[in-house]
């Protein structure tokens, strides 16, 4: 009788033991549906990021601010660390925007963004990707859940797979590294700072509140430094006089043109002619045909004629800031986050602008993918 209760006791705790086990662990089910609960049933959030691209022969590092407020308003941030440089995706009321403040130009899309085009630092869109990937894999390690899935953005043939790493604690990703076909990461989100629950009223979301001209006006985008700094000389002084060898004889500063300092500090920028950019990748059966350069000096325009298997164009030219800079710009197509800028694509073209070049990709042959593949393959560009 004894052995027989001892018998019992023994297989009494072998169950135990299994439940607890099985409590302890959460199958990958479970873990999406609290995942998709607290992400997308909050009314908003915010957060801050870190985004790292490695696709370049040194890694670029951007700074990421996201508010989000529900149902569609939202307004992402992305400042290239070490520069000046930063891009703004707005979505209100009256539709989706991109504001560049560095040349003053903000563009207006007709777009369902970012319902079709997942980005790594949307935290709903993450959710999304989970639950839309079938065959996604959940590990479970001593502090986060990581989740491999496919991605669903315009990167996806380049980069198809990401791993999700989620605090266990918190439920909130704490990283995300986006891979190529090889599983090698090209692409890092590290999340600083995560608010659940945050509102924000429509006029925060509001174009006006986050584009305006340069200080300086009409100009190009190389005109800003000049104009901030005699800006701020008069604030200061109450004339632009003598501020870094700026002579203005009628105590201002007007629009339509500036005086020979002026000029002089600004010529190496203003008439400088920029240099071709080429696509490093390379496929197969796909060669340059004809380059032609029209115009010079900030008239130049270089056309670079692709052919064989995949034909396409690409039209380089100086960027320049709108008359009006507070006038958004119709641009067709969706908002595409390029790595290094946001640009627009279509169905038969893709264009950005970076470094004061504007660019237009064109094709009947290419798909959106590939469009996409040959736009970033100029970030690190071949002079010739």
């Amino acid at each position: 009788m004894k052995e027989l209760r001892s018998r019992i006791f023994a297989g009494m705790l072998i169950v135990l033991a299994l439940m607890l086990a099985a409590c302890g662990s959460q199958s990958k089910e479970d873990v999406m549906k609290k995942l998709s609960g607290k992400w997308t049933d909050a009314k908003g959030y915010e957060l801050t990021a870190v985004m790292e691209i490695k696709t370049g022969d040194e890694p670029r590092l951007y700074d990421v601010e996201v508010w989000h407020t529900k149902p569609d308003y939202y307004r992402v941030n992305v400042a290239q660390q070490g520069s000046k440089e930063s891009q703004m995706i707005l979505r209100n009321k009256d539709g989706v925007f991109v504001v560049t403040p560095s040349i003053g130009k903000t563009y207006k899309f007709q777009s369902d963004w970012p319902e079709k085009n997942s980005q790594a630092y949307l935290i709903g869109a993450l959710a999304e990707d989970i639950r839309a990937d079938k065959d996604a894999v959940m590990k479970e390690e001593d502090k986060e859940y990581i989740f491999e899935t496919a991605t669903r953005n315009n990167h996806r043939k380049m980069l198809p797979y990401q791993r999700i790493h989620i605090d266990k604690k918190s439920l909130l990703p704490v990283k995300v590294s986006v891979l190529n076909e090889n599983k090698e990461e090209q692409m890092k989100i590290t999340f600083e700072k995560i608010s659940l629950g945050t509102e924000r009223g429509a006029g925060d979301y509001a174009v006006e509140k986050h584009s305006k001209a340069p200080e300086g006006a009409e100009g190009s985008a190389d005109d800003t430094d000049a104009a901030d700094e005699a800006t701020e000389g008069e604030d200061q002084e109450g004339t632009t006089d003598d501020q870094d060898g700026v002579s203005d004889e009628e105590g201002n500063v007007n629009d339509e043109g500036k005086e020979e300092g002026d000029e002089e500090a600004g010529a190496e920028l203003d008439g400088e002619e920029f240099r071709t950019s080429y696509p490093l990748l390379k496929w197969e059966g796909v060669d340059l045909l004809e380059e032609e350069v029209v115009g010079n000096g900030e008239d130049k325009r270089v056309y670079l004629t692709y052919g064989g298997e995949k034909e396409f164009v690409i039209v380089q030219q100086h960027a320049k800031a709108p008359q009006e800079a507070l006038v958004p710009v119709f641009a067709e197509g969706d908002p595409a986050h390029l790595g290094f800028t946001i640009g627009a694509i279509t169905d038969n073209s893709v264009s950005w602008e970076q470094g004061g070049v504007s660019y237009f990709l064109a094709s009947n042959a290419l798909t959106r993918e590939e469009m996409v593949e040959v736009a970033t393959s100029m970030i690190e560009v071949e002079q010739k």
